[in-house]
């Protein structure tokens, strides 16, 4: 099992749903770095449930840091950050050891550990382990803002509702921060309802999310096989609940021709820039200079109370499942501020490899 990230700067993240806790180890970051332990707390509310939309499962996410700082700063050795399980109710988990989830990692995870992986809650393989993420990408953030680089996340389409692309991108980050429905125009209310409606019969729904960076010089990535796409790609596909990405234009290149589709090039507040932004300002697997925009693919939420058919995979035969438990019947709200904070560390790592370690400084 690979838990770790980054070349310059890793991320490590350890822990199961419903073991004593869920955590991350943060190494390479340089010393003197700002930890704001109320900020992290912050972050950490905007990833946890609350409302119709969210699973009943709430945890208060108290958070300890037991190495790798000292009086509010990063001394320069692994940062760990431990988060508590407290409220857990593992009981509603034990028939899917041997009933597995469709299009839960639960059958996959029995297929590789041969029935030694832990299955309650998901184990290792559930949204809660994304506290850490959470927790890491604050600090993360607070340090790519010090340079002037800022990343926002919103939910772009839910169902047949839609949200506004970035813009103005700048300002509508500003706007996004902080927000606990990260949507840039009026639309949460729509949202809701359709999460709700679906609820309300068992069901769960998906959507599209859309990132915005700005601030990234120009001249970061390192083609081939570690291109500006591909490394926010690898991480992005971490979260077991993206199945898709596209940049910029995506998908829609297939159906334009050169003269539409390129950027042209032009100054513009004394340096080069393109006109239009149809990349996602990425060109050759390396950063322009322009905002970095993609949009994800966020699946349904698998356990769902309809019943289902799956296989008692210890007697072999199909049977009809029931699953219990405390579930998100869509997981696209939470899963913006996630998205934000694990690019905010792969993009520390990206930054250190191209200018240094003490970059971020």
């Amino acid at each position: 099992m690979k838990n770790t990230i980054g070349n310059s700067i890793t991320m490590t993240v350890f822990g199961e749903s419903h073991g004593p806790a869920v955590g991350v180890v943060l190494d390479g970051l340089t010393p003197g770095l700002k930890v704001d332990k109320d900020f992290i707390a912050r972050q950490l509310s905007l990833r946890r449930p609350s409302g119709r939309t969210d699973t009943a499962r709430v945890e208060n996410d108290d958070f300890s840091i037991i190495s790798g700082e000292y009086q509010g700063y990063t001394t320069g050795t692994p940062l760990t950050i431990v988060i508590p399980n407290q409220n857990v109710r593992s009981a509603d988990y034990d028939n899917l050891r041997t009933c597995p989830r469709p299009s839960h990692a639960d059958f996959t995870a029995e297929m590789k550990y041969h029935g030694f992986q832990d299955p309650r809650g998901g184990g290792h393989f559930s949204g809660r382990i994304t506290a850490g993420i959470v927790a890491a990408g604050a600090i993360c953030l607070q340090a790519l803002e010090a340079k002037g680089i800022r990343i926002g996340t919103h939910i772009l389409r839910c169902g047949k509702v839609e949200d506004v692309s970035f813009c103005d991108v700048e300002a509508e980050i500003k706007t996004l921060s902080g927000k606990h429905f990260p949507v840039i125009s009026d639309v949460e209310t729509e949202m809701t309802e359709h999460i709700t409606a679906a609820a309300s019969t068992g069901d769960s729904v998906g959507g599209v999310i859309q990132t915005a960076i700005t601030g990234v010089p120009a001249g970061v990535g390192e083609p081939w096989f570690d291109s500006l796409e591909g490394v926010i790609s690898r991480a992005v596909f971490a979260i077991g609940g993206i199945k898709g990405i596209e940049f910029g234009l995506g998908f829609g290149f297939a159906d334009s021709c050169g003269s539409q589709a390129n950027d042209a090039f032009c100054l513009k507040d004394g340096g080069v820039q393109t006109s239009s932004n149809n990349n996602g300002g990425i060109n050759g697997g390396i950063s322009n200079g322009m905002p970095i925009i993609f949009n994800m693919a966020v699946k349904p939420t698998p356990s769902i109370s309809r019943t289902q058919q799956t296989v008692d995979i210890e007697k072999g035969e199909v049977v009809d499942l029931n699953i219990k438990g405390r579930h998100d019947p869509a997981i696209i709200r939470r899963i913006c501020i996630v998205v934000t904070s694990l690019l905010a560390v792969v993009l520390c790592d990206v930054l250190a490899q191209r200018f240094g370690t003490d970059y971020l400084k």
